[in-house]
């Protein structure tokens, strides 16, 4: 058995934990939850008929013009700004307060939401459907009446539309310090005839997106239906056209990397989920709906339907509020938190954690780095030792590769003879690099999917944690005024991580084959290339994680070096 060829292999592992897994278990994971709910879905919903699609031609203006076209009530909440449009009472127009399109706190707040008439229309509806056809109901272009001209946490807002038969819709919209809208439909029936409704919920997305295309993060519909999560790709939605299936509690919505709209139907109450997609003068659209039971309303009696709408940042506490308060399960699977949940989500708490202590996200990676150092302090030190004896052996590796070159089964049989009498586990070179691994990608994960890193700062040039170093040795990281090419953008923190890489591989045995040695040698500048383009963040825990193992293992082979003397 060759422990270079070991070690080798374990590198190979440890790249294809980090690059591969997505590709081989979450994507074929998703795919096939995908087509389980196709599959499962054979019971069609066909009464009462779902919302009806956009059938007019739009005209596209600019979000300023949009926004002046129809009278508006003012959104005001500490999290959220924007206004709701009283032409159709679309909840067309949110932006969140707290983040902004750049690092510049100046610059302009996240835009959610917008009105159907911008390049981009994103707008939410509410509202009742009928199987009675002579019922007038409000439609998109109905014109709310309503007093208030504000909405804040303290004062909800009430519209009000009477269909000229006796009949008026009251809606009442509150919102609460964060991004949890509350809407309460009611119906007062003071016409000669009862009335049979269905209270229902839309979200709309007029052109797709575009998406990083990402394996391990997921952007588009997504929903958790009868208490699973279900991820919904853009075009192949598109190409299906519609899916559909009822629950019991749950959500679904649309969502981005950091920013989430969605319904959240009553809990308790068992509703028609619809996902579905439509193309209308080359124009790509994407519903979610929820469509709730029946509504009996006899003549002078009065029933109301209560849903919930989530418009803001997927902030991980936030989501987890959110479902001790209204109950809504699994909320917080609005994160792609991906196969290794379990892992992943802990280490953010840490994170968080030491981020509150420390008041830096990149001061709690490093101190993070430290800890997980010591709990595997025991582990990594017998590897280390192992190591440490293994270079001693070189000079009688090297006899043996003299001795028995042309004889690799008896060079081998040799080699374990030597390991066996002097105790050491040529796989142990394999351990730090197995245990660092799970670490490594949960760590990119949180990095990767976590709003919480979104132009979080370190220090010098890295103003965004879960950004590229914006540096490259090409342009000598800023001197020479040019930008060079993405595929060279290689900053000073890759290139300091390559050379920890390097020193490391310099403290350990070194490969008697001369093509490993080749391959040992590419690996820290194939690494360095690798990474550039990888958070700043998990270049700097991979960085610091290296320099803590140099000293560890120096020291280490220091003291073996002593007690042979």
């Amino acid at each position: 058995m060759n422990d270079q060829r070991n070690l080798i292999l374990a590198s190979v592992l440890a790249i294809a934990v980090l690059l591969g897994f997505n590709f081989f278990y979450d994507a074929p994971r998703q795919q096939q939850q995908m087509q389980a709910k196709i599959t499962a879905q054979t019971e069609q919903v066909t009464e009462p008929q779902a919302p009806a699609q956009e059938a007019e031609k739009i005209t596209v203006v600019d979000r300023a013009q949009a926004l002046t076209e129809s009278k508006r009530i003012k959104i005001n909440a500490p999290m959220v700004h924007g206004s709701i449009n009283l032409t159709g009472a679309h909840l067309d127009d949110v932006t969140l307060a707290e983040y902004h399109e750049t690092t510049d706190s100046q610059s302009l707040e996240i835009q959610l939401l917008s009105p159907k008439t911008t390049q981009n229309p994103y707008y939410v509806d509410f509202g009742w459907l009928s199987k009675q056809p002579d019922l007038n109901l409000p439609t998109k272009t109905t014109v709310w009446q309503t007093n208030h001209t504000e909405l804040t946490p303290k004062q909800p807002v009430v519209l009000t539309w009477n269909n000229g038969q006796g009949v008026t819709f009251k809606r009442t919209i509150s919102i609460d310090d964060q991004y949890m809208f509350t809407v309460t439909d009611e119906v007062v029936n003071s016409s000669k005839n009862p009335l049979s409704l269905n209270a229902y919920g839309q979200i709309t997305r007029g052109g797709t997106p575009q998406t990083g295309g990402y394996f391990i993060l997921h952007e588009g519909p997504i929903g958790v239906i009868n208490g699973k999560l279900v991820e919904l790709d853009y075009k192949k939605l598109l190409d299906k056209g519609q899916q559909q299936q009822s629950t019991t509690g749950g959500w679904l919505g649309i969502t981005d990397k950091y920013w989430l709209v969605s319904l959240i139907p009553t809990q308790n109450t068992s509703v028609d989920t619809r996902f579905k997609a439509h193309t209308l003068d080359g124009v790509d659209y994407y519903q979610t709906e929820t469509v709730y039971p029946t509504v009996e309303v006899a003549k002078g009696e009065t029933q109301s339907v209560t849903q919930h709408l989530f418009a803001g940042a997927k902030n991980l506490k936030i989501l987890d509020e959110y479902e001790e308060k209204i109950g809504v399960s699994k909320f917080d699977l609005a994160i792609d938190f991906g196969w290794f949940y379990f892992l992943t989500k802990p280490v953010f708490y840490l994170l968080d954690y030491l981020h509150k202590i420390f008041g830096n996200f990149g001061i709690a990676i490093l101190v993070m780095t430290v800890l997980f150092k010591i709990a595997f302090f025991p582990l990594a030190n017998k590897s280390y030792r192992s190591m440490a004896r293994m270079k001693q052996m070189q000079p009688k590796i090297e006899q043996l590769k003299k001795r028995y070159g042309d004889d690799k089964m008896r060079m081998n049989q040799e080699l374990m003879e030597i390991y066996k009498r002097e105790k050491i586990n040529p796989l142990s070179g394999c351990l730090p690099i197995l245990i660092q691994a799970p670490v490594f990608f949960c760590l990119y994960k949180v990095l990767f999917v976590t709003l919480e890193m979104r132009h979080a700062p370190f220090f010098g040039w890295i103003h965004d944690l879960s950004a590229p170093d914006p540096t490259s040795v090409f342009n000598l990281f800023g001197l020479l005024p040019f930008m060079p090419p993405s595929f060279l953008m290689i900053g000073a923190w890759p290139i300091l991580m390559g050379l920890t890489m390097f020193l490391q591989q310099k403290l350990n045995p070194q490969p008697t084959d001369p093509a490993q040695a080749k391959a040992f040698m590419i690996m820290p500048v194939f690494l360095t290339f690798l990474l550039s383009s990888f958070p700043a963040g998990l270049v700097i825990y991979w960085a610091w994680s290296n320099i803590l193992s140099i000293i560890q293992q120096w020291a280490i082979m220091r003291l073996d070096t002593k007690k042979d003397a």
